[in-house]
């Protein structure tokens, strides 16, 4: 099958989404089907409000129809509500295309932190773009109920993966890479450094040992002055933040408002148990697996998680395998009721950043 995905995020952006759609087409090219993915790099761009780091497609809609009809795609799926977004909605209902999306992202609550936009109004406006979708692809169980109660229809359940390959059990923390030697327990974090992480819930408590920071964002530079204690380490190669996970001793998760939590995944995978709040992306993610620990007072769920042993973390992340996630996402497609058209021998030279290479890209949650 010749897949088509459209996203408003992607390299040499960081962020959980980007690493979701690169393991997902990486899966799927595996499993013998073709992806075009059409991205913001294909276009002029124009940063995004309050996101540093994150470049939006600049009025994309007669390039964006150029590639869709030359892509001649058998499905398509539009993974994020941006302007590459929008605009591939737009040109699906003018030619009657049948396309899925998905909910990566509680945006509503990202806009309302940074902009006070009323949270209902953020959800209205989703609902609109998802509305005409065959299928809303959702991460979490909570997230599924939380949006059929909004009125969301067409809601599907796709967890995304975990790549256990590059994402290894060590048996015990190791040296700290690339820090060196650290006090331990190594309390770690690996995301973005904004609002609605809540990362000052962890950087706040009161626990021995070291704390480690992995990622970027716009609070980076206030943060890293009111808390010089903590190791900051911005973003990561793929390889090396796998060598930094096998080093903690616990996984710190504060935020309250995420989908998946990727990160999680990548930190149970080596065997980090993690330590969050009871809300959403914790619960589908850790359950009731003794993967890690959830609690109000996240303190408590930090000393708690110190006890699980490393192989029960493993354990949990082994059965969020990409292998699964892809024959998920293949299964909830909705096939374009159509012919396939003549593809063009001379057309749109290839996109930059629509094939990957098996080198691993920078990425953090």
């Amino acid at each position: 099958m010749k897949i088509l995905i459209v996203t408003d995020v992607w390299h040499p952006q960081v962020g959980g989404v980007v690493t979701t759609l690169t393991e997902l087409v990486r899966q799927l090219q595996v499993h013998g089907h073709e992806v075009v993915v059409i991205q913001p790099g294909q276009f002029r761009t124009w940063p995004c409000p309050g996101r540093a780091g994150i470049d939006l497609a600049l009025f994309p809609g007669s390039r964006l129809r150029e590639l869709i009809d030359v892509a001649a795609p058998d499905a398509i799926h539009i993974a994020t509500e941006g302007p590459l977004g929008w605009a591939a909605r737009r040109h699906c209902l003018r030619h009657r295309l049948s396309f899925t999306t998905a909910f990566h992202t509680r945006l509503p609550e990202t806009l309302h932190a940074a902009m006070r936009l009323p949270i209902a109004w953020g959800y209205a406006l989703l609902r609109w773009f998802h509305r005409p979708s065959r299928g809303v692809m959702v991460p979490t169980q909570r997230d599924f109920h939380m949006l059929r109660v909004r009125g969301f229809r067409q809601l599907l359940a796709w967890t995304p993966g975990v790549d256990s390959r590059l994402f290894t059990l060590a048996d015990a923390p190791g040296a700290g890479l690339p820090l060196g030697p650290l006090a331990h327990p190594v309390s770690l974090y690996v995301g973005r450094i904004a609002p609605e992480r809540n990362l000052e819930a962890f950087l706040r408590m009161d626990v021995p040992g070291s704390k480690v920071v992995c990622g970027v964002g716009p609070m980076q530079s206030a943060l890293r002055h009111r808390y010089p204690y903590v190791h900051w380490l911005g973003v990561l190669p793929r390889h090396e933040l796998a060598r930094l996970y096998a080093a903690a001793d616990v996984f710190v998760f504060p935020g309250r408002g995420e989908t998946s939590g990727l990160a999680m995944l990548e930190a149970m995978a080596c065997g980090v148990p993690v330590a969050a709040y009871p809300v959403a992306g914790p619960m589908q993610v850790i359950g009731d697996s003794g993967g890690g620990a959830m609690r109000d007072d996240l303190r408590e769920a930090w000393s708690e998680a110190l006890k699980i042993k490393r192989h029960e973390a493993r354990d949990r992340a082994l059965h969020f395998g990409w292998g699964r996630a892809a024959t998920l996402f293949v299964s909830h497609l909705s096939v374009l009721n159509r012919p396939r058209r003549h593809r063009p021998t001379v057309g749109l030279s290839e996109p930059r950043g629509a094939k990957l290479s098996h080198k691993r890209h920078h990425a953090v949650e």
